[in-house]
């Protein structure tokens, strides 16, 4: 198979991938994105996305990743399915090989590849998904005004979003498997503080149930000694919170990512320690995770790569 050659490669869609691919077209350095296992990103498995600027009535994540998508494509960019399996970021122009071994040489690359929530691994938050399941509080919280919510985890993002929820829920329940919390002090004073949020320990969810969507968690408490017991708890929404997993198993032996595998660019660039390569949205996020912060740091990326390629000549 012939090896493509580009100027600019983005691996990886979704806000961040497809926001870069069209800034990058519109500087006329006709870039080819490979949009990875999950074409337009965690958006797509969003149902309704009301908090984006410029859709007003709100919208599906699918149809505003569709409508980002139409438009790199409108501009130039060569969008292609598949994923990329392994890089070499040794020499220029940089190597990427893709799932069907293609090959792709190009002068910069901007890595977009996001973040995965982690889940409990309950067949039941696939059933539900965006019908009550959610990992973003922020994205999510608005539609459970006044009514009854979970969150898991012990951390301090789960007491975050614990937190947050709190403001518009009229319950917040924090399910936690150990019998303490392990976010910072003063994160567990707030949640402890809070009247509306009450604090599960030693608890953990064996499933949900519901008639279409959420109607509550099968729970057990005190697993395995002899105050063990079982019951439901009615609910409306079910928020995860023990964490994301950043998208860079291919690329942690190539580019510096901090402990958690996030990819660490320079200052307010979104350049790596590998001068040419650049990372943009979830992948280089491990705070606001946002589609708007996402579309912000593509339209960076592509702005760095058009300055890098300018001054390389």
């Amino acid at each position: 198979m012939d090896t493509l050659k580009t100027r600019c490669l983005i691996i990886g869609s979704g806000p961040a991938g497809y926001t870069s691919a069209i800034y990058a077209s519109r500087a006329n350095l006709h870039p080819l994105v490979v949009e990875g296992y999950q074409p337009g990103g965690q958006l797509t498995i969003t149902t309704e996305v009301e908090n984006f600027p410029g859709y007003p009535e709100g919208i599906t994540g699918t149809e505003i990743m569709e409508d980002f998508r139409k438009q790199a494509i409108r501009f130039g960019a060569d969008i292609r399915e598949g994923f990329v399996k392994e890089v070499d970021f040794t020499k220029r122009p940089f190597v990427a090989v893709t799932d069907q071994d293609q090959t792709i040489e190009a002068d910069a690359i901007i890595i977009s590849t996001g973040a995965s929530a982690r889940y409990l691994g309950l067949p039941d938050e696939e059933k539900y998904r965006g019908l009550g399941v959610s990992a973003c509080a922020t994205c999510d919280g608005f539609f459970y005004r006044k009514k009854k919510v979970a969150v898991v985890g012990g951390g301090d993002t789960a007491c975050e979003e614990a937190l947050y929820l709190s403001n518009i829920a009229a319950e917040v329940y924090l399910i936690v498997r150990k019998p303490f919390l392990r976010a910072s002090k003063v994160m567990q004073k707030r949640v402890m503080e809070k009247e509306n949020i009450k604090v599960l320990f030693s608890t953990e969810t064996e499933g949900l149930y519901g008639e279409g969507q959420v109607e509550g968690a099968h729970l057990v408490e005190f697993r395995g000694d002899d105050r063990e017991r079982h019951y439901d708890l009615p609910l409306d929404g079910f928020f995860l919170a023990i964490g994301h997993t950043p998208n860079t198993e291919v690329f942690r032996n190539a580019i510096e990512c901090d402990e958690q595998g996030y990819i660490k660019t320079k200052g307010a660039t979104t350049a790596t320690n590998i001068e040419g390569v650049f990372a943009a949205g979830d992948v280089a996020d491990p705070i606001y995770r946002q589609a708007i912060t996402a579309a912000g740091m593509g339209c960076k990326a592509a702005l760095d790569v058009e300055r890098f390629l300018t001054e390389q000549g």
